[in-house]
């Protein structure tokens, strides 16, 4: 009951506040506006027979994808591609940053060079989205359904799906970064959560309506609650944690006032990524499916069939990927030579270490210590609760995948291979999202009526997010 109060007394303490208040009705009528035209179709598709065939790739790639943008795809609406041209162009040019030095030395001109980094985001994002709404257009155009999705192909209609999808993604962009900047909390990540929580209702209708017909149990449905419950009990767990590094600052002289001499404490997060390395490398496996369907040919179906949702090389490069953004990400947004070079500048040092390049070392061993650990609980959450909905398919291993899909057909354990068919909206790349997107932006509300002096959210503790 007091943690019920203490909820409707933060959410009076915001609408006290204008510039808070403008800000989150701000984000709340730009995610309108993106959901309404996520309903907007694109010109010359038949609705019906692409609903049809989004259906049956319900458990590939593709539903994951449609997931990510909010069921925009199933609909080829004109926000279709969604905010992944524009993730997929981050990459490429944070990537870039590294290995070429123009780049690099615009990262380090502070403001100036991080607006024209981003300009070029932009540009590369427009080359992206044109170049997956043309290829698009033509797979939709070689997909053979009865009726035909594209009733009247041609030049035509791939030249204004581009131009279409193209535009949406450009639109999609502005209003993540308007929100980023005049709303609250990430807007890329809030367009991502909002096409995720949407469909959440959908899906749970869909799953009691399978109850009804009989298609599962009772105690398959209490399974998927307590592990839905697990894996939000764990991500809240782990995006809350951190290893404190003692930090103790001499005491200094200065005119008639001394300064210093307390000890304070440097906090590092044991997954300091958050959700940006699993959407990294959601997108970069989804390129090769998509390519897959446009290009034919043996060698490239087989290709695009191993990258399927379940398969052995799609596990490998989605782990792999994880793993790699993690490390890199964490490697752009922290420095720990700045970060040991301030604490020399301000008088303080790490008790037992000395001030300079030592602290630096030993801050670098702690954080990538902590990054292996949220590398490796990023990969738990994302792929055990996809393993219920696909399972792991055994069978394309060399050597020991037929004999093992066997054994396990024989003894009646064909769930490791087949999962239990449940909705991408119950995995854990999809918790995960859900979860640290919304302590993320609760903790930016709590900061902004703390700093005005008003009681947050909760009394007890503070929400910490992905940048506590």
């Amino acid at each position: 009951m007091a943690d019920l109060t203490s909820l409707q007394a933060g959410f009076r303490n915001i609408l006290k506040i204008p510039e808070l208040r403008n800000r989150i009705l701000f984000m709340l009528a730009l995610l309108a506006c993106y959901r309404v035209g996520s309903f907007i179709p694109t010109p010359g598709i038949d609705t019906q027979a692409l609903q049809t065939f989004f259906d049956q790739q319900g458990g590939t790639i593709f539903g994951m994808f449609d997931m990510f943008v909010g069921g925009n795809l199933s609909r080829l609406s004109i926000f279709a591609l969604g905010i992944m041209p524009y993730i997929t162009a981050s990459i490429i040019l944070q990537l870039l940053t590294v290995v070429w030095p123009y780049l690099e030395r615009l990262s380090k001109e502070g403001e100036l060079g991080r607006k024209k980094i981003n300009q070029y985001t932009r540009y590369l994002t427009v080359a992206l989205s044109s170049f997956q709404g043309f290829f698009t257009a033509v797979a939709l155009e070689q997909t053979t359904s009865t009726p035909l999705i594209v009733p009247n192909p041609g030049w035509g209609f791939r030249l204004m799906t581009m131009v279409t999808l193209t535009t949406g993604t450009v639109l999609v962009m502005w209003l993540g970064e308007q929100i980023t900047e005049r709303g609250i909390g990430n807007g890329i990540s809030l367009i991502i959560f909002a096409g995720i929580v949407v469909g959440l209702p959908g899906a749970a209708g869909s799953l009691f309506a399978e109850w009804q017909m009989g298609e599962r149990t009772v105690f398959t449905i209490l399974f998927l609650l307590a592990m839905m419950l697990a894996v939000t009990a764990g991500i809240v767990t782990v995006e809350r944690a951190q290893r404190r590094i003692p930090v103790q600052y001499a005491k200094r002289v200065m005119g008639r006032r001394m300064y210093g001499g307390q000890a304070t404490h440097l906090p590092l997060r044991v997954n300091s990524g958050g959700v940006i390395p699993v959407i990294f490398a959601a997108s970069i496996v989804a390129f090769p499916s998509t390519l897959g369907m446009v290009f034919q040919g043996e060698w490239v179906q087989s290709l695009t069939q191993q990258l399927s949702q379940g398969y052995p090389l799609y596990n490998l490069l989605y782990i792999g990927g994880i793993v790699f953004f993690t490390f890199f990400y964490v490697s752009i947004i922290f420095n720990p030579d700045e970060v040991a070079d301030n604490i020399r500048k301000y008088g303080g040092y790490i008790p037992g270490i000395r001030p300079g390049r030592r602290t630096s070392e030993y801050i670098d061993t702690v954080l990538s210590r902590l990054t292996t650990v949220g590398a490796l609980y990023l990969v738990v959450v994302c792929l055990i609760p996809e393993f219920l909905i696909t399972g792991f398919k055994v069978q394309p291993i060399p050597f020991i995948g037929p004999p093992l899909d066997n054994f396990l057909t024989t003894y009646d354990l064909d769930f490791i291979t087949t999962g239990i068919g449940i909705n991408f909206y119950f995995g854990g790349t999809s918790l995960l999202i859900v979860v640290a997107v919304a302590m993320d932006t609760v903790q930016q509300i709590e900061s902004q009526l703390l700093m005005r002096h008003y009681e947050g959210f909760l009394k007890k503790g503070r929400v910490r997010g992905r940048r506590g």
